[in-house]
């Protein structure tokens, strides 16, 4: 069996890791010129957690954790508003959970590759033809590959869904904000940071910034703003937006590279009919995205590719898999999407009312046994579906 997986990130390496292992044909297409291994600060539990762990990557991925303390909010003059010790995080999700830099995750998997994973960088897909009993894939460097399946894991602008299914516009939910992330080394900074994720806030605002390794340091920003509104230069955007955050924000905005280097984008879900059309399956952020807001993405990404080998592996059919596939991770996915709409707000509150709602939220969860007045926002039903367990 063969298949062509377009994206190399933490969807598609985890479905090569599992085809691969499994005697399959795997070729790995990614427009990226590499690796990327950068990104940002994530949480990984729930299923994706269970993954990794059936995986035998859990060591690994325990060893490159992030140590945080918690997250400490603050107002845009730096004073402390509030704070959800990572003690409280842990013992809702019973221990486990990592943190760690979602490009981390990413090194991880592709270090775990065999040797059977072919890539090709600086490559994506033009064209799709499907047969009964085969896909032709032309790639943009004008070569056609023939394979049982084709996997669109090329994230929430996927060119294989665009292909097979249709023009994003159909397919993508813009929740209303934009979202922006980069690392940097600054010693000073470095040295007036310690173990918690800080994060300064304003009605419809938000921006946080923590310490990495040495002088390595991680910001992340998210902030209201309508549709289709993308800005040419994302670094005066950022600067122009959070001119009036104070405290350390300005010496971190110092170091915002430039626009090409810089993740930008709108906070978004894709939602579409299927995920399926005869040998062509979608992976991951292609049709899953619940958001940077609503967290996971990582986990149920892990998770889905789990879940759509185990299909495969079931019988090698390319054409009945994936919808059964299908079948088990989607009732999970739109819970997940549906928590993440609903608490979007908590987590970059619109106006000044709700700011001081939830940090007095904030401040009654940190008392002892309190804890579970974060739940509903922490976690989610999808969290614990047994339809998202890895393969036994």
């Amino acid at each position: 069996m063969r298949v062509v997986v377009c994206g190399a990130g933490i969807a598609g390496l985890s479905l090569a890791w599992w085809l691969e292992r499994a005697g399959w044909e795997v070729l790995v297409v990614e427009r990226a010129p590499e690796q990327r291994g950068a990104g940002y600060l994530i949480d990984f539990f729930g299923p994706g957690y269970d993954a990794v762990e059936r995986m035998g990557l859990l060591p690994r991925v325990r060893e490159r954790a992030q140590r945080v303390a918690g997250v400490r909010y603050r107002d845009p003059t730096g004073r402390v508003t509030g704070t959800i010790p990572y003690s409280s995080f842990l013992r809702l999700q019973r221990g486990r959970v990592v943190t760690m830099m979602r490009g981390e995750l990413e090194n991880i998997l592709f270090e775990a590759l065999g040797p059977g994973v072919e890539f090709r960088y600086s490559t994506s897909v033009d064209a799709v033809t499907t047969t009964d009993d085969h896909v032709a894939v032309t790639l943009t460097t004008g070569e056609v590959e023939r394979a049982d399946l084709l996997v669109g894991a090329d994230g929430v602008h996927s060119r294989v869904r665009g292909l097979a299914f249709g023009p994003e516009r159909r397919f993508l939910r813009h929740l209303g904000y934009h979202t922006a992330a980069y690392l940097f080394t600054d010693p000073a900074i470095a040295a007036r940071l310690d173990d918690h994720l800080e994060m300064l806030e304003a009605p419809g605002l938000q921006a946080g910034v923590c310490r990495l390794d040495g002088d390595r340091c991680a910001a992340v920003f998210a902030h209201r703003a309508p549709a289709d509104s993308l800005p040419q230069d994302a670094r005066a955007r950022l600067r122009e937006r959070y001119a009036d955050l104070g405290w350390l924000l300005p010496e971190v905005l110092d170091h915002c590279p430039e626009p090409s280097r810089l993740y930008y984008d709108e906070v978004a879900q894709i939602e579409t009919a299927s995920w399926t059309r005869p040998r062509v399956v979608l992976l991951g952020d292609a049709c899953q995205a619940v958001s940077l807001l609503a967290g996971q993405g990582a986990a149920m990404a892990v998770a889905g590719a789990c879940v759509l080998a185990e299909e495969l592996l079931r019988d090698g059919d390319a054409v009945a898999a994936p919808l059964r596939y299908e079948a088990r991770v989607r009732p999970a996915i739109v819970r997940k999407q549906r928590a993440g709409r609903r608490t979007a707000d908590w987590f970059v509150p619109a106006t000044r009312a709700r700011l001081r709602l939830r940090t007095a939220v904030l401040r009654l969860a940190a008392a002892p046994g309190l804890t579970g007045l974060l739940s509903p926002v922490l976690t989610t039903p999808a969290d614990r579906l047994n339809s998202l367990r890895p393969p036994r």
